[in-house]
């Protein structure tokens, strides 16, 4: 497979490498930003890449330019910085966001684009580093008809599912409601799991219960069958992103003055995690859970 289209990539690391390996797979030529963890660089240079020493050689080489970073202070410092992708595009050019942001900031960048003829697309990713080696992440994508159409193409290079859920900031919007579901169910699991290490019964069967149930997901399985057992780490979401998106969720909710008791609840379950020590970088998802039985002096599993 080819295309014509150039494809530049930002941020090749537990995502992106996955991503940009696909693209170069499938027959895209791809350029990629050189980064100080060289083995995703290196490893995609050997099976085709090419490597671009700044961001302003990256734009001229490509006519697509993916992002895939933290959140919006990275995306916006990768925009606006001198000799950034806003100073060095040209007309033409399409900029796609994967990273999780807040939907107001998106809309910004977009006209900061739009004035120089760029069109700038937010397309964020749902599932795990896992799925994006695979080729088969799900694709969020907020972009006029048009732009969609001539992306789909490029995006199914690493999706298994694409989603066009309105214009510009609306695949971000969506992926932001779509991790606070996930990641209130870890806090609701959270309480229930140490009510049982509190209350007397075993936190795996009640994992077994809810697995013959009508909420079992993979999720469920992972996160809290996983925590009941002693084990916090088979969600590979860091903590830390996972209390940044809830706080992005958070000031979207506020901003448009929606009332929302879980929103707060949820909220405060991730500040607790981080103030107790669970913000550092090997720290996942599953340690919500960790740190409620940590607050709670029990373990988990619960000693005999």
């Amino acid at each position: 497979m080819s295309t014509q289209h150039r494809i530049g990539f930002i941020g090749v690391g537990l995502m992106g490498h996955g991503m940009a390996k696909n693209l170069v797979e499938k027959g895209w030529h791809v350029t990629v930003l050189g980064h100080r963890n060289r083995a995703p660089v290196d490893d995609l240079v050997q099976r085709g890449a090419t490597e671009a020493k700044d961001v302003a050689g990256l734009v001229a080489a490509s006519d697509i330019v993916f992002i895939c970073v933290t959140g919006t202070p990275e995306v916006e410092d990768l925009v606006h910085r001198a000799g950034g992708i806003l100073a060095s595009c040209r007309a033409g050019q399409i900029i796609v966001d994967t990273s999780t942001c807040q939907p107001g900031p998106t809309v910004k960048i977009a006209e900061a684009f739009a004035a120089k003829s760029v069109r700038f697309v937010d397309a964020p990713l749902t599932r795990t580093p896992v799925e994006a080696e695979q080729g088969r992440l799900n694709t969020l994508v907020g972009s006029d008809p048009a732009t969609f159409a001539e992306l789909e193409p490029v995006l199914r290079g690493f999706s298994e599912n694409i989603f066009h859920v309105g214009g510009v900031g609306a695949g971000h919007t969506l992926k932001l409601i779509n991790n606070f579901v996930v990641i209130g169910s870890v806090s609701l699991w959270a309480d229930a799991l140490v009510a049982c290490a509190k209350l007397g019964v075993a936190p795996a069967e009640l994992v077994k219960l809810l697995g013959v149930g009508a909420i079992n997901s993979a999720m469920l399985q992972n996160v809290a069958g996983g925590a009941a057992q002693g084990d916090f780490s088979r969600a590979k979401f860091a903590l830390k992103n996972a209390a940044k998106d809830v706080r992005y969720f958070a000031q979207a909710m506020a901003d448009v003055q929606a009332a929302g008791v879980v929103t707060a609840a949820v909220n405060q379950s991730l500040n607790q995690a981080l103030a107790l020590g669970f913000g550092a970088d090997d720290k996942l998802i599953g340690s919500i859970i960790e740190a409620q039985a940590a607050l709670n002096n029990v373990t988990l599993p619960p000693q005999a």
